[in-house]
Parts: structure tokens; sequence; C-alpha cells
């Protein structure tokens, strides 16, 4: 049997979670007061998954760079792989809130989405 030792990010109450764990699978966790503790915990243990906020160039735009982040969570463990492949991207203006600036972003099946409005110069 393990345990291991988490604050959830599921809300804003931030309860520390104690998950039990046998043969890899969660048998229980304690501590949360809410549902989503819950659900934050499982998945935590078993599949971390984050969203990741990152910026592009923008080329023609009256700002350089324009923030984006994955449409979805991705692997944990393929942060690193998709911030670096988000360091050669370029777009051209104009970027809307929501634009699709990287399909299936390091064979994720995410896309990299825009965050802000680039209008051209």
């Amino acid at each position: 049997m393990e345990t291991k030792n988490l604050t959830c990010i599921g809300c804003p109450m931030g309860c520390q979670l104690t998950v039990t764990l046998e043969n890899g699978e969660v048998t229980s966790v304690e501590g949360n007061t809410c549902k989503r503790g819950d659900i934050y915990a499982r998945k935590e243990v078993t599949n971390p998954t984050r969203i990741v906020t990152s910026s592009v160039r923008v080329k023609g735009g009256h700002l350089n760079m324009v923030s984006c982040k994955t449409k979805e969570d991705i692997p944990k463990g393929k942060i690193f792989d998709i911030c670096k492949a988000l360091e050669t991207v370029e777009v051209n203006a104009p970027v809307a809130i929501g634009d699709v600036l990287v399909k299936d972003v390091c064979g994720t099946g995410v896309d990299v989405v825009a965050t802000k409005n680039i209008e051209a110069r």
C-alpha cells in the first residue's frame, strides 16, 4: 500500500488530500470537502495532465507576440516538448481569440489556441 499527499487545485479551498493506492490503483481519497477533490486526486496520481500557457511570435501585428494555451489538458510529460515546439511558431496578423495556432501539438490531439486579439499593423 502506498499513500500520496496532495494539495487540491480543483477549487479555491486548497484541501490537503491523502490518496491511498494499492497496486497502482486508487483505493481511497481523504481530506476533500467537495467532489472535485476526489476527481482531481484520482486523476493526478494515475494520469496527471496540465493546460500549457505560452506565447508565439506574430508577423505584421500591432504586437509581436500573442498569448496562447492548449485547448485542453495534455499529459504532464509533454509540457516541455510543447514549449520547445512553440519556440519556432510564427503566425500572421490578424489573430483572434480562439484561432488555432498549432493543430495537434506534439501528437497530443490537442490544438494550441490564441488567447488575445492581435490586430494587423
